[in-house]
Formats: C-alpha cells, sequence, structure tokens
C-alpha cells in the first residue's frame, strides 16, 4: 500500500499548464528534427514522421495511460515496475531512466546557446557559463514547485510555438501555390542513415512516462491526464510534420539545414524577423524542455531513497514548498558535468536507455492483466494479453533497428551505443552494491 503523500494538500495542476509541461517534456518543438532530412532524403523524412509515431509512440501512450490510471502515483513507472516485477527490476527502471535523463537534459542548455548565437555570436565563447545558469535557475524553479513549473511552462509553451503558427501562415498563404507532396518511400536510404533517422525521430518524441512521475500532485490525474496526453500527442505531430514539410518546399541543402536550423526556414519564408522568431523559440524550448524534464526526473530518486536503494538524505522535502529539492540539487551538479557532449552521441545514447526502460513498462502491463485482471482500470487498452504482447513489439522493432543502424555506421556512431549498452549493465552492478551494503550494515549475532 502506497501511503498518500505529503504533497496532498497542495494546490495542483490542471489540463492546461499540464499539456503545456507534457509538451516541453517531449517536444519543445520541432528543434533537434532538422538532421532528419539528411538522414532520410525528401521521400523518407515525412514518411518515418508518419510511421515512427505509429510503431513506437501510440503503444507508449496507451501504456502509460492504463497504468498510470491503475498507479497515479509520485515516481510512476519506478512503482508499477515494482509493484509488477519486484524491488531489483524497479532498481533497472529506475536508474536507466535516471542515466538517461542525465544524457537528455545536458543537451537543452547547449541548444540555448546555439539558438542564442544567431542574435549573440559571441555567446560561443561562454558556453559554459550560460549552460551553467540555466541549469541552477532551472533547480531553482522546480524547487519552488510543481504548480510554478505549470506557469513558466504555459508561457515557454506559447513562445515555441508562436513562430511557427506565423511560419505556417505564411508558408501556405503565399506559397502553397508552388508546394507539391513528396512520394513518400525509403527506397534508396541505407541501414546505417536509417537508424540515425529513426534515433532523429524516436528521440523527438520520447518521454510520455515522464510525465508520469508528479501524478500525485495532478488534479483528477486520471481524466486531466488522458486529455492532456492525447491532446499533446496531436499538436507535437501536427507541428512537426507541418514543419519538415515546409523545409522540404524550400529544397534547402539538408547540411545547411543541420548546421544552422530551423531558422534558416524561417529566414527564406518570411526574412530575417522570422528566422529571428525561431531562433528565440529555439531558446525558449531549451529553457522550458530542461525545466519540464528535471521536474520528472527529480522525482525519481526520492522515490528510489524511500525504498532503501539511494541514500535517505536525497528523499528530504523541502519544509515550505514539500518539494524533493535534495534530489533537485543532486541531478543538478551531475548534470553540470555533462554539458559538453555531442548532440548526435546524447541521442543515441538517450534512446537506447531510454527504450530499455521503456521494454520493462510493457511487460508491466502484461503481468498486471495477468497477475490483477480485476484491479481497477479507469483507461483500459481494448485488447488481451496476446494483442498486448504483439502491440509491445512494435515499438521493440523500431528500437532494434535503430540500434542496429547505429552498430552497422561508417563512423564512430556505434561508440555511444557501446556506452550505452554499458550503462545499461550498470543496473546490475548497483544491485550488487546495494545487496554487498546491506549484507555488511547487517549485525552480526
Amino acid at each position: 500500500m502506497i501511503s498518500p503523500s505529503p504533497r496532498s494538500n497542495l494546490k495542483k495542476l490542471g489540463i492546461l499548464p499540464l499539456i503545456a509541461i507534457i509538451f516541453l517534456t517531449v517536444s519543445g518543438g520541432p528543434y533537434g528534427l532538422e538532421p532528419l532530412l539528411g538522414y532520410a532524403g525528401k521521400n523518407g523524412a515525412l514518411l518515418l514522421l508518419i510511421i515512427t509515431p505509429i510503431l513506437w509512440d501510440i503503444p507508449t501512450i496507451f501504456t502509460v495511460l492504463e497504468l498510470n490510471s491503475m498507479m497515479p502515483v509520485t515516481g510512476g513507472y519506478y512503482q508499477w515496475v515494482k509493484k509488477a516485477l519486484g524491488l531489483r527490476w524497479a532498481l533497472y527502471e529506475g536508474w536507466w531512466t535516471w542515466l538517461y535523463t542525465f544524457v537528455d537534459l545536458a543537451i537543452y542548455p547547449v541548444l540555448f546557446t546555439e539558438y542564442a548565437a544567431f542574435f549573440f555570436p559571441a555567446v560561443a565563447a561562454y558556453k559554459i557559463p550560460v549552460c551553467l545558469f540555466i541549469i541552477w535557475s532551472s533547480a531553482g524553479l522546480n524547487i519552488l514547485g510543481i504548480v510554478p513549473v505549470g506557469k513558466i511552462s504555459v508561457f515557454l509553451g506559447a513562445l515555441v510555438l508562436t513562430p511557427f503558427i506565423i511560419l505556417f501562415y505564411i508558408a501556405f498563404s503565399q506559397h502553397a501555390g508552388s508546394f507539391t507532396f513528396p512520394h513518400l518511400s525509403l527506397k534508396g536510404i541505407g541501414f546505417a542513415p536509417l537508424g540515425l533517422a529513426l534515433y532523429t525521430v524516436m528521440w523527438n518524441f520520447i518521454g510520455w512516462d515522464n510525465v508520469t512521475t508528479y501524478a500525485e500532485e495532478v488534479n483528477k490525474p486520471v481524466r486531466t491526464y488522458l486529455i492532456s496526453v492525447l491532446t499533446a500527442f496531436i499538436l507535437i505531430f501536427s507541428v512537426y510534420f507541418l514543419t519538415v514539410f515546409i523545409a522540404q518546399q524550400t529544397n534547402i541543402d539538408p547540411a545547411k539545414l543541420e548546421k544552422e536550423g530551423f531558422p534558416i526556414v524561417g529566414l527564406i519564408i518570411g526574412g530575417r524577423w522570422l528566422g529571428a522568431l525561431l531562433s528565440f523559440g529555439g531558446m525558449a524550448s531549451a529553457l522550458g524542455l530542461y525545466s519540464a524534464v528535471l521536474l520528472s526526473v527529480s522525482r525519481v530518486p526520492k522515490v528510489m531513497a524511500d525504498d532503501g536503494l539511494l541514500p535517505k538524505k536525497i528523499n528530504k522535502l523541502h519544509p515550505k514548498y514539500k518539494t524533493p529539492y535534495v534530489s533537485i540539487l543532486v541531478c543538478s551538479v551531475v548534470i553540470s558535468f555533462m554539458v559538453l557532449w555531442t548532440f548526435t552521441d546524447l541521442l543515441i545514447i538517450d534512446v537506447t536507455l531510454y527504450g530499455a526502460a521503456l521494454f520493462l513498462e510493457f511487460v508491466t502491463l502484461i503481468i498486471f492483466r495477468i497477475k490483477l485482471p480485476d484491479m481497477p482500470r479507469p483507461f483500459k487498452i481494448p485488447l488481451n494479453v496476446y494483442g498486448l504482447g504483439l502491440m509491445a513489439l512494435l515499438p521493440f522493432g523500431v528500437y532494434i533497428t535503430a540500434l542496429g543502424g547505429a552498430f552497422s555506421s561508417d563512423g564512430n556512431n556505434w561508440l555511444p551505443a557501446v556506452f550505452a549498452i554499458a550503462a545499461l549493465l550498470s543496473a546490475e552492478v548497483v544491485w550488487q552494491l546495494i545487496k554487498w551494503r546491506k549484507r555488511i550494515a547487517k549485525p552480526s549475532i
């Protein structure tokens, strides 16, 4: 039995701010999709944007919604896995997610400085101080609680979306007559570029389970999550598809797009002012993504510490704001040392670690259906156990294809994949250390 959270009497999150937090946790706009055209080509980019969410995201979203409707508790996926598979696998789930999120968070302050260079080219020389300022100001905001984060997320989400809405309006009102829809095909794409293209799309669609770690801090969590997650998915897919489609219509060199980002599309479509708006949106996106993802990951060490898997001090709550401030500070320290990694390496490590943790959630869903068939499920996937197994094979197939593509690359893309696999194996090392520490701590008779 999971005891009520001490946060239960605090003000909770509603639908609109939760949509904003989910949008910023999973997406933050199409920033980061720029390499897709180079990997998949004009014909393959949009096709992968259609296929990958169907195979990768929809099964994940349905799984998260059912599990969260059964157990809307702090710690989310960690608590689900613990109930279904026990403490050892819960450690795996929490450890893998913690590692991948550290890697994920490290990229956002770096992205902020890259988009800020549109206005201040000299900012590159001050990248580390700027990154550290973002990390620690976001830590302060998260310590204040989920409601301030939600309010800031609504504001930043609007800053991210507004430039793209303007881009869509100008593009379709002034240039639609010259637009042609590409022939959707993966023909001619090598296995390695296909793997990197999949990693790019997958990375831009990950994080649906992360938004459940603070479910006790959400008002009417089952209904609020159902509406918010589905709304966020439609919004994210629409923005991605339209942005990549418009970028294609400019006939921009994919290498130039990857180097200069979507602001260059704004320059082509509307002039420097629109490029500036898209750069400003990229800065807002990086800030929003960082703050929203930190909100989710900081709740996981807290519940792991409650179970004795991490030091007890890490689960200490702030006396006024009732937030896991020690966990937030620990996360921020680790991330401060990780801001020099490259985007492609981070992307591969992120998705590899995330996919493994996600697999445990699919296993948890199936075990709950077998062992707890009568447990209340306000949201239930309309499939039996065998159907759920087949559903889980869809994202697993995408995951294996992407990983295989990384290993088959002619460059050094296999190195982060190897590092990610080593990180996965480190969970068992941590488990053995915990067991050894507990044996040592037992008093002799």
